[in-house]
């Protein structure tokens, strides 16, 4: 067996086990079927995911504006509710996607140990806190989609054609996607800086992909057991996710495969803009 189908291995080993974990504290809280609406948004959020344009800044906005999910269990039901589809998305973009899999596995596990000392934290924060927070973090997206939107900003770089790091710049993307993945326990989607990231460092964006969805697919677990047993998410609004979300992916990946995305994407910016403003307010209001 060679590195990469033994970071495959690990990693559908990984979801089978909190497959398991989760559906036992399901059974214990007994959450309920899912409304047509809840798996409708897991379904889009990870279609769009699954093509690049990221989900948890719109899953945020949607279930703001749907009321589906209160504020202080948003970080939760994010890592929770997408955590299948994306360990799916890593699974098919490392097995197609050539990058190094030493710089592969260094920048996953840095981003891992980030997101365990973030979802301890988060999980222990006000609902004040969590407005705050995911208000900041949208607001980053923002800025990010409008960056990857509008390339003639020049806000992000061109990247390279390099699929590996070594020495310095190797320890730089490690210490990097730590931080990413601790800002991701909070609701900051790893995406889009995790291309900046890698970009900046002199890889080729395609190389992103793997190491992005990967990074996530390996931390959200890490993350989503700490919201579990902290039941700081919402059981029903993430089992939606989960179960619109997966079929979406496979149906994004080998379906569909690419979309004009353009208009979407200023959908989003919208959506999201409006969402963080929302929040920031909602944050300065006394208690």
């Amino acid at each position: 067996m060679n590195a990469k189908s033994m970071v495959l291995a690990a990693l559908a080993l990984i979801g089978m086990a909190f497959l398991a974990f989760w559906l036992r504290a399901l059974r214990g809280c007994a959450p309920g079927r899912p409304s047509a609406t809840e798996i409708a948004i897991g379904a889009l959020t990870d279609f769009l995911d699954t093509l690049g344009i990221g989900s948890f800044a719109i899953t945020t906005s949607l279930y703001r504006i749907t009321s589906a999910v209160p504020d202080r269990l948003l970080p939760g039901t994010l890592n929770v509710g997408h955590l299948l589809p994306t360990i799916a998305q890593a699974l098919i973009y490392i097995g197609i996607i050539e990058v190094d899999v030493a710089t592969l596995a260094l920048l996953i596990g840095s981003s891992v140990l980030g997101a365990l000392l973030g979802a301890e934290r988060v999980a222990r924060w006000s609902e004040r806190k969590v407005r705050l927070g995911m208000g900041l973090a949208l607001l980053a997206a923002f800025a990010l989609t409008l960056a990857r939107s509008v390339p003639a900003l020049g806000w992000l770089p061109p990247g390279g054609d390099a699929t590996a790091l070594r020495g310095g710049l190797l320890w730089i993307g490690a210490l990097g996607n730590f931080v990413l993945g601790a800002l991701m326990t909070m609701g900051v989607g790893l995406y889009a800086p995790c291309m900046m990231l890698v970009s900046l460092l002199g890889m080729s964006p395609k190389a992103a992909f793997p190491i992005m969805m990967g990074s996530c697919a390996f931390l959200m677990p890490a993350a989503g057991v700490r919201f579990v047993r902290r039941d700081a998410y919402a059981p029903r609004a993430a089992l939606g996710l989960t179960l619109g979300g997966t079929p979406a992916v496979l149906v994004a990946a080998y379906v569909v495969k690419e979309l004009p995305l353009d208009l979407v994407r200023w959908l989003v910016l919208a959506i999201v803009l409006y969402t963080a403003i929302a929040l920031l307010r909602a944050a300065r209001r006394p208690r």
